[in-house]
């Protein structure tokens, strides 16, 4: 099956490397993805440009694909699903919850010069970075690229309610299922509340499991594409 690998903020394709070649030898074929505005020159991406992208993959792949989302980019994954419903087999969220509709996509640290950089590890301290030796962060944030203003505080717009039937696969990293599902069922997590068939995942890793633990997250990836 063809896994469509979208990386969160600040991130490109490359993130998916190990995950991808593990998912290779399992069978599966991976797509990781690298949008416009992340690390293509472009600092004028909008987010209905990331939209066009992840749908141009979509569309292209052989079969229905699995799309992947990983923290922001779950609502990424999310738009594709709303946009292609009857064309996407599953959508698996990593550490991460669909913003709702009307919602800024990804508005969470400050903008300067028309994009929002890397803010530093002070606000990822704790259970996110737990699993981050110092060698990692200063990869990460040496590699981070600036998320275009535009793509940043774009506005999610779904429209398609059949999208409430993709079967969905939460991958709990730096959280719980125990703690997803007590959000979900608060209300936090509106979307995912309406999904017909939710399941849970737990990883025991911080925020960035691609990098501590990408072979256990590719076995992830690659039961739940079987089970599709």
């Amino acid at each position: 099956m063809e896994v469509l690998l979208i990386a969160g903020l600040w991130l490109d394709g490359s993130v998916w490397d190990d995950v991808a070649s593990t998912l290779r030898s399992l069978g599966h074929n991976p797509v990781p993805l690298t949008l416009p505005g992340q690390g293509d020159g472009s600092t004028s991406a909008t987010l209905d440009d990331q939209v066009a992208a992840v749908l141009a993959a979509v569309d292209s792949a052989a079969g229905r694909p699995m799309v992947v989302g990983h923290s922001a980019a779950c609502t990424l994954a999310w738009l594709a699903v709303d946009a292609r419903p009857e064309k996407i087999s599953k959508a698996v969220l990593i550490g991460g919850f669909p913003a709702d509709d009307g919602k800024p996509y990804a508005a969470f640290f400050e903008l300067r010069d028309g994009a929002m950089p890397f803010p530093g590890w002070a606000p990822f301290e704790g259970p996110d970075s737990v699993d981050l030796d110092e060698e990692a962060r200063r990869a990460i944030e040496a590699t981070a690229i600036p998320v275009p203003e535009g793509v940043a505080t774009g506005v999610v717009r779904l429209t398609d309610e059949r999208r409430f039937d993709v079967p969905v696969v939460l991958v709990c990293p730096e959280f719980t299922p125990a703690q997803a599902k007590k959000w979900i069922d608060a209300g936090d997590a509106a979307e995912l509340a309406k999904v017909t068939h939710l399941d849970f995942v737990d990883i025991d890793s911080g925020h960035w499991p691609m990098h501590t633990r990408p072979t256990e997250l590719a076995r992830l990836l690659a039961t739940a594409a079987d089970a599709a």
